[in-house]
C-alpha cells in the first residue's frame, strides 16, 4: 500500500515531538516528569539549630536525618524570618515577611491580621489535596483550640499544648529522673510517653490511611523537640558520653557589640531568681538537647520506615525543617530571639522524587519564607498572589544554582513585649556578611548597628561595623538590607 504524504508528515512529526519531549525533560521542573500528583510530606522540628551530623556537627548522633539529606538537598544556608515559634511559623505558612503580617510576638493569631490569607496547606487543600495536620505545626497554644480549621481536611491533633505539659505517659510506676538541671529530665520510659513519639505513631496510621485512599496528601508532621524541656527518654541520653561533648565554643558576649542585640535568655535562666549556671549544669543541658535531636530523629526515621514501607517515597516530596535555630551558651546566650547566626540559621532538607544530584549539599542562601512557592511549584500548582519568597526549584536542579543574594532575619526589644516593640533589629545575611540594625520602633532612628564577617569570624565573636575598613562591606549590606526591608530612616517603621 503507497503511503500518503499526509501520513509520512505524521510520523515525522511524531518522531520530532518524542524527540523534544526526551530534551525537555532535563529542563522541566522536576515534577513535571511525575506521572501522579505528587504527595507532601511536610515535618517540622523546634528549635532545632545546625546540629546534624550532616551538616558537620560530629558529635550528635542524626542517622536518620542524614539519610534523608542523602537522598535529597540539604541546604546548608538556610535561614528563618524571625528566631520565635509564631512569628517564623505564620511567615512560613503564609508565605510573608514578619513586617507584612505585624506579627513580632507569640500571642498575635495571623488571621487578626490577615484574616483572608491562604495558607500553604490551605492552598493545597483548595487544589484537591487531602490536608493533615499531627503535631505543632501553627504555634501551638495561644491561637485558636483547632489551630487553623481552614488550612486541614480534618480536625489538628497533638498540636495544642504547652511544652511544660509534656510529661511522660507510662503503664504503672514513673521511672525516676535521671537528670538534675530542672530543664532536664531523663527517664527509662518508651519513645510513645512523651509527644513526638506519640507523634509519629499517628503519622504512620495517616501514611497507611492516606495510601489507601490514594488521593494526594499533604501531611504536615510537627515533632515538638528538640524545644525544652529537655526530656528525651533515657536511651537517647545514653547515646553520649558528656565528658565528651564540647562546651560553647564562644562562650563570651561578641566584642563591640551592642547591648541592644542582648536579651536575658529567659526560657533557660527564667526563676525566680533568675539563675547563674555551673559548668555542670551547662554541659547538662547541651546533653539533654543532643539527647532530644536524637529522639526526634528516631521518630522521623520511623515516619519515613513507613513512607518506604508503604511505597510512596517514589511519589512524595519531603520537606524537613526548623522554625529557627537555638543558643546553648554561645554569646552568652541561651535558647532564641536574637538576630545572630545560631538562632537565625536552621536545617532545611527538601527531597524530592527523580531529583537530580540527590544527596549533593548547597551552599545557595535560602529562607523558610521560599518553602511555600517551592512546592506550589514543584506540585503544579496556581500562585498565589502576594508570596515574598523565591521558589528554590533552581537549587533542587542545580545545587550551583542560586535564587537570592540574602536572607533575612528579624527580632524585636523587648524580646517578648507587650503592646509593642520598643525596637526592632533586622538583619542581612549575604554570602559573606550579617549586617544588622537596630532602630526605634516608633521613630525609625538608628540606634545600633552590627557587621560580622563570616568569612574571618564565622562565630560572629567581633562586631566590625565601627572599623574604618567596614564602609566598603557595609554599603554593599545596606543596599540589600534596603532591597528586603524598604526605608528604616527616621519616621518610617
Amino acid at each position: 500500500m503507497t503511503k500518503t504524504p499526509g501520513a509520512h508528515l505524521m510520523k515525522q512529526s511524531s518522531r520530532l515531538l518524542v524527540v523534544l519531549l526526551s530534551v525537555l525533560a532535563n529542563f522541566w521542573p522536576i515534577s513535571w516528569a511525575a506521572a501522579d500528583q505528587p504527595n507532601v510530606l511536610f515535618i517540622a522540628a523546634d528549635d532545632l539549630r545546625n546540629d546534624l551530623g550532616c551538616l558537620g556537627n560530629e558529635e550528635v548522633r542524626s542517622p536518620h536525618l542524614d539519610a534523608l539529606a542523602a537522598s535529597g538537598r540539604l541546604f546548608t544556608r538556610a535561614y528563618c524570618q524571625q528566631a520565635l515559634c509564631n512569628p517564623s511559623r505564620a511567615s512560613l505558612l503564609t508565605g510573608r515577611r514578619p513586617d507584612t503580617l505585624k506579627i513580632w510576638d507569640l500571642p498575635t493569631h495571623f488571621r487578626d491580621t490577615m484574616p483572608q490569607v491562604a495558607t500553604l496547606p490551605q492552598h493545597f487543600k483548595n487544589q484537591g489535596y487531602f490536608t493533615q495536620n499531627i503535631g505543632k505545626i501553627f504555634h501551638n497554644w495561644r491561637q485558636t483550640l483547632h489551630g487553623d480549621p481552614a488550612s486541614w481536611s480534618v480536625h489538628a491533633v497533638l498540636h495544642f499544648a504547652t511544652h511544660s505539659s509534656d510529661k511522660p505517659q507510662v503503664e504503672g510506676q514513673l521511672p525516676p529522673n535521671l537528670a538534675h538541671d530542672p530543664k532536664c529530665e531523663c527517664r527509662d520510659t518508651p519513645d510513645d510517653a512523651y509527644f513526638d513519639g506519640r507523634i509519629a505513631t499517628l503519622a504512620i496510621q495517616a501514611l497507611r490511611q492516606r495510601k489507601a485512599a490514594g488521593k494526594p496528601f499533604f501531611l504536615a508532621v510537627g515533632f515538638w523537640k528538640p524545644h525544652s524541656p529537655f526530656n528525651a527518654p533515657k536511651k537517647y541520653w545514653d547515646l553520649y558520653d558528656r565528658a565528651k561533648l564540647s562546651p560553647p565554643p564562644n562562650p563570651r558576649w561578641p566584642r563591640n557589640a551592642p547591648r541592644i542585640a542582648w536579651h536575658n535568655s529567659r526560657e533557660i535562666l527564667s526563676g525566680p531568681p533568675p539563675r547563674a549556671l555551673a559548668p555542670e549544669a551547662v554541659m547538662e543541658i547541651r546533653h539533654g538537647y543532643l539527647a532530644a535531636i536524637s529522639y526526634l530523629d528516631a521518630q522521623v526515621g520511623r515516619v519515613l520506615a513507613e513512607l518506604d514501607a508503604l511505597a510512596l517515597r517514589d511519589n512524595t516530596i519531603i520537606v524537613f525543617w526548623s522554625d529557627h535555630g537555638y543558643h546553648l551558651g554561645e554569646h552568652a546566650l541561651w535558647a532564641k530571639t536574637s538576630n545572630f547566626e545560631r538562632d537565625a540559621q536552621v536545617p532545611l532538607i527538601i527531597a524530592a522524587p527523580r531529583m537530580k544530584k540527590a544527596g549533593v549539599k548547597t551552599n545557595a542562601l535560602a529562607e523558610l519564607l521560599d518553602i511555600y512557592p517551592t512546592l506550589v511549584e514543584l506540585c503544579g500548582l496556581s500562585t498565589p498572589n502576594g508570596l515574598q519568597g523565591a521558589s528554590l526549584v533552581p537549587v533542587l536542579e542545580s545545587p550551583n544554582a542560586s535564587v537570592k543574594q540574602a536572607a533575612y532575619t528579624q527580632h524585636p526589644r523587648p524580646a517578648y513585649f507587650k503592646g509593642a516593640p520598643e525596637a526592632m533589629g533586622r538583619s542581612v545575611r549575604t554570602d559573606r556578611y550579617r549586617y544588622t540594625e537596630w532602630r526605634d520602633f516608633e521613630t525609625g532612628a538608628l540606634l545600633a548597628s552590627e557587621l560580622y564577617d563570616h568569612r574571618a569570624d564565622p562565630m560572629e565573636t567581633i562586631n566590625i561595623a565601627a572599623a574604618p575598613t567596614s564602609a566598603e562591606a557595609i554599603a554593599a549590606c545596606k543596599r540589600l538590607y534596603l532591597q528586603g526591608y524598604g526605608a528604616r530612616e527616621p519616621s518610617a517603621k
